[in-house]
């Protein structure tokens, strides 16, 4: 387990050391050709140090890169922008956000698909400006009102990941304490499962309600996110939150137990359809 801005290095530093070997290249011939000492392409490769965007779009040119996709993702990796002239626009709230978080944003932000159990909360991407300041009061007791504008402003900014072209497809797993916990009283929980029925009718949103019923689950031990990249699967991880900070496991075994865990928990969900109306019955009860 590491926190999210060494796996971003080492994942890019394998990736690029991938590139250099289907390049017919060594270190050292990369390193003359950059105009570089090899033990900057060891530091880089081996994720033992933060590299620049630029160092990065040098190295592409030297390995011929073309796929524009594969190099747009990259260099986000390495701290440049996203190639849809939003820059990382967390950046600006660089004051209220913790490194962890602005972490997750970015991955978020150049994933293809993201997988989600939630246990607590509706997911953040669903959330409406009401119950996301209502949930982060709560989790951030004794915040300025000033705080709580910024982080509910980053909330739903984070939202137009599912709105881009393409967007970025949301599966997710709710368990039933997901609707039924009374989340800034009776009129904000019943705008928000109305948006929730919204959002579970689009084609890149796939929502399971997880009943009561349903008895104990492997999902019992807490919620989770795995994002996953059209480009390569090496850069796939699993992103846990904890009250202070955030882990990310990115070893093969661990993705593959957290795909197994959502998968099984996918069978012993509600159907999409049948969530639907379990969401639909939940609004209007609320």
């Amino acid at each position: 387990m590491q926190h999210g801005p060494a796996v971003r290095r080492r994942k890019l530093g394998a990736e690029l050391r991938a590139l250099r070997n289907s390049a017919g290249l060594t270190s050292g011939e990369a390193a003359r050709l950059a105009g570089w000492h090899q033990s900057k392409v060891s530091r880089i490769e081996t994720g033992t140090s933060g590299v620049k965007p630029a160092d990065v779009r040098l190295l592409l040119d030297v390995y011929g890169v073309g796929d524009a996709q594969l190099r747009e993702l990259l260099l986000v990796l390495s701290g440049a922008g996203d190639g849809t002239g939003r820059h990382h626009w967390w950046h600006a709230y660089r004051g209220v956000l913790p490194p962890t978080y602005r972490d997750f944003i970015s991955l978020e932000s150049q994933a293809n698909a993201m997988r989600t159990l939630e246990t607590t909360v509706i997911p953040g991407l669903l959330q409406t400006p009401e119950y996301a300041r209502a949930v982060t009061k709560a989790a951030l007791e004794g915040a300025s009102e000033e705080r709580l504008d910024a982080l509910v402003e980053v909330r739903l900014a984070r939202q137009d990941v599912l709105r881009a072209d393409p967007p970025l497809e949301l599966s997710a797993v709710l368990d039933e304490a997901v609707l039924r916990r009374e989340v800034g009283g009776p009129g904000v929980m019943a705008r928000q499962l109305t948006r929730l029925v919204e959002a579970a009718r689009l084609p890149q949103v796939r929502l399971q309600v997880l009943p009561f019923s349903a008895g104990a689950h492997i999902g019992v031990t807490g919620p989770f996110v795995i994002f996953s990249f059209s480009r390569t699967s090496d850069l796939d991880v699993v992103v846990l939150d904890h009250l202070t900070s955030s882990l990310y496991l990115e070893r093969k075994e661990d993705l593959r137990a957290y795909l197994e865990a959502f998968n099984a928990l996918s069978v012993h969900a509600l159907s999409p359809e049948d969530s639907l109306d379990f969401i639909a019955g939940a609004a209007a009860g609320a």
